[in-house]
């Protein structure tokens, strides 16, 4: 029996200008995942959406969306 794990993250009340900025800081990190491990990201009005999912290793599924997180930290940072 395989572990799978969905963690969706929400991001609210961005403009939608920083919605795009970020969503397009990140694509390059959306290239090339570990087998296990997919994320999709969603603009979705003045929200992003990132949709993470494991199988199997949670704790590269952990690692992974802190990573992630941390981009999108610093993409806001750079965007402000």
């Amino acid at each position: 029996m395989s572990l799978t794990c969905q963690v969706q993250v929400i991001l609210n009340n961005l403009t939608e200008k920083k919605a795009e900025a970020v969503k397009k800081a990140i694509e390059p990190d959306n290239v090339n995942f570990p087998k296990g491990l997919s994320l999709n990201v969603e603009k979705i009005d003045n929200r992003l959406v990132f949709n993470f999912e494991g199988i199997e290793d949670m704790r590269k599924l952990i690692g992974t969306i802190d990573e992630v997180l941390e981009h999108v930290q610093v993409a806001l940072k750079v965007i402000e």
